[in-house]
Parts: structure tokens; C-alpha cells; sequence
């Protein structure tokens, strides 16, 4: 797996703009008038790595391979969207199936662009995107709750565990406040889960600012930064125009452009890294002379989840794995000198695999 990260936000506020460059792509039109992505836009990128390619030099990988970043373009939210406004709930439900939102803020001033609100407030414009997220769960759980109810004072226990937890996030929503700030027990996750609600996303705020501001940010940005850190959110500071105009240059081009602009990074390795944190993702390698792979998985994954994500075959008749970390990998400049050094282990089903893992799965057919 990688992850899977929608894209939500106000019209004419960049998203379309960062998702082409995101993607090195031109799926998604750009232009200055609301609802020019109308069916949501799909694109997958490499999750840049520098320690795969290290790996792949060593073992003299014929070809290698990234782990993926899928992002979901989808159309501009508009106040009153979940009541059908702009274009209502339609798009809505694909935002259902992504690991985590990336609200993307307008954090600059431009008299050519407009605004569909006619002003500049990134702020207000995450309420707008929000209270739209938070209103369609609000309907999609009051439609639900009584028939539940029923269920539960049936006998029905599955029903009784869910109508248990719908009670306890409905009054978080009606207080104008997200679902993913419920307080569940472990038993009753996977049911939250399973409601699939808007707000139960983690968030990662994007602040798409001039390109004076990409290196630094501005006054706009900072006060996303600083509600970011008082949800216990993530933020990031993007120049949608810069990521189109990198997006669009030659590889060995791309470091001295960005250091002329005082840019240590790309932005998709800034989303990409806040969108790890925010769903515990770590990556483990398998290297050989005919691939080195990356491959992503949740912190705190056992071995034979892990091979699973390879193969469900992997998993099923898995007896151990031979794990090398990356450090020693790289030390010892190899399997044979990790393996010579006894740096190679031989680990079991209860081996919680770590990230940058070099991992070889033992398993019976």
C-alpha cells in the first residue's frame, strides 16, 4: 500500500494547480472559474526516497521500484454544498474512500484570481470545507441512527456495539465539531471506521502561498500553522505555481532551481512526509539484483501483515523473514556483509517490522 489522499478545498484556491504538478500531469483543468474539476481526478506518483536508490546501487538492482501516493482530485466544496449547492453531495462520497484530506487554503492575494467567498481568509475557508464535511455526516448519521436503535433494543448485539458509538459521535457533530475528535475505546474503532464519515479523516492543511512566500510562508500560513498544531493537525507550507514550474523541469534541473529559491524540498515530499505522520506509515525494502522495492506499511505491523502486502500468499504460509536494518545494509554494503557481520536476523510471526527494514520473506507454498 501507499496512501490514498484526497484533495478538498474552496474553488479557484489551487487545488486543480497543485494536483497537475503533484502528478506531473494535466488531468485536472485548471482555470480561474469554479467547478472546472467536475469528476474527481485520480493520480499516482513515486514516493520520492533516497534511501531505495542507495539500496538498488549496492545490490546492483536492475530496476526500482517506489511505493505510491495516490491523490484524489475533488471538485471545489461551496457553502451550502451538502444541501446541494454547487455541486452538492455528488462528489462528496469520494472523499469516503481516501486515508486521509488535504484542505488546500488560499494563503496569497491576486487581483486576477477570484475569490468565491471575495476575500482572503484561509481560516474561514477551512470552516466552510469543514462544516460541509461535518453536515453530511451529520445527515448520513440521524438516517441511520434510529433504525439502529431499533436493532439494538431487538437483541440485535452488532447493532447495539454501532448504535453505541453513533451516539457517541453525534453529539460532537451537532456541536460543530469533527468526528475524528470522538474518544473510542479499541473494541469500537473498527466500527467507527466502518461508518465512514467525512470528518473521521486525519487532515493535513495546505497553504498554497506566492512564490516570495514558499520558502518562509506568510502571515496567512502561520495562522493555519498555528491551528494545525492546536488540532494536533498537520500543515504545509506549498507554492502550487513553483510545483508546476518544477514539475515541468528536467530531472538533473530540479536541485539548483530549488535552491535558487531558498527551497530545501519539493512540496510533495512535504505532504508526502505530513501524511506519514498522520497515519503512522513506515516503509520496509525488499532488494535484489533484478528489483529494490519500497514498500509502505502501518507502524507497528507484524511480519507476516507486512508480507501480505507483497503477496496474501506471503502471509498465509509465512515462516520467517531475514531482516537486515538499512543502516548495516548500507554499512556493510550488502546482504553477504550484513549476513558476514551478523547484522542478518532471522525473525518470526511476532516481529514487529521497522521502518527501513531490508526484508527476504521465508514462506511455505
Amino acid at each position: 500500500m501507499g496512501f490514498k489522499c484526497g484533495i478538498v478545498g474552496l474553488p479557484n484556491v489551487g487545488k486543480s494547480t497543485l494536483f497537475n504538478a503533484l502528478t506531473q500531469t494535466a488531468q485536472a483543468e485548471a482555470a480561474n472559474y469554479p467547478f472546472c474539476t467536475i469528476e474527481p481526478n485520480v493520480g499516482e506518483v513515486g514516493v520520492p526516497d533516497p534511501r531505495l536508490d542507495g539500496l538498488a546501487a549496492i545490490a546492483k538492482s536492475a530496476k526500482i521500484i517506489p511505493t505510491r501516493l495516490t491523490f484524489v482530485d475533488i471538485a471545489g466544496l461551496v457553502r451550502g454544498a451538502s444541501k446541494g449547492e454547487g455541486l452538492g453531495n455528488q462528489f462528496l462520497s469520494h472523499i469516503r474512500e481516501v486515508d486521509a484530506v488535504a484542505y488546500v487554503l488560499r494563503c496569497f492575494e491576486d487581483g486576477d484570481v477570484t475569490h468565491v467567498e471575495n476575500r482572503i481568509d484561509p481560516l474561514s475557508d477551512a470552516d466552510i470545507v469543514e462544516t460541509e464535511l461535518m453536515l453530511s455526516d451529520l445527515e448520513s448519521l440521524e438516517k441511520r441512527v434510529n433504525a439502529l436503535e431499533k436493532k439494538a433494543k431487538q437483541g440485535d448485539k452488532d447493532s447495539k456495539a454501532l448504535h453505541a458509538v453513533v451516539e457517541k459521535v453525534l453529539p460532537l457533530l451537532r456541536e460543530g465539531k469533527p468526528a475524528r475528535m470522538t474518544v473510542l475505546t479499541d473494541d469500537e474503532k473498527p466500527l467507527f471506521k466502518s461508518l465512514q464519515l467525512l470528518t473521521a479523516k486525519p487532515i493535513v492543511y495546505v497553504c498554497n502561498v506566492d512564490e516570495a512566500s514558499a520558502a518562509a510562508g506568510n502571515s496567512f500560513s502561520g495562522k493555519v500553522a498555528e491551528r494545525a498544531k492546536a488540532e494536533n493537525a498537520a500543515s504545509v507550507v506549498i507554492s502550487a505555481k513553483i510545483e508546476s514550474e518544477f514539475a515541468g523541469l528536467a530531472p538533473e534541473d530540479r536541485d539548483a532551481f530549488l535552491a535558487d529559491l531558498g527551497l530545501k524540498e519539493a512540496g510533495l515530499n512535504q505532504l508526502i512526509r505530513a501524511g506519514y505522520g498522520l497515519l503512522d506509515l513506515i516503509t520496509y525494502f525488499t532488494v535484489g539484483p533484478k528489483e529494490a522495492r519500497a514498500w509502505t506499511i502501518t507502524q507497528g505491523t507484524k511480519a507476516p501483515a507486512a508480507a501480505g502486502v507483497i503477496h496474501s500468499d506471503f502471509e498465509k504460509g509465512f515462516i520467517r523473514s531475514e531482516t537486515i536494518a538499512y543502516d548495516d545494509y548500507i554499512a556493510l554494503k550488502g546482504e553477504a556483509g550484513a549476513r558476514d557481520a551478523g547484522k542478518m536476523r532471522l525473525e518470526g510471526k511476532e516481529y514487529v517490522v521497522k521502518d527501513g527494514d531490508v526484508l527476504h520473506f521465508r514462506f511455505a507454498n
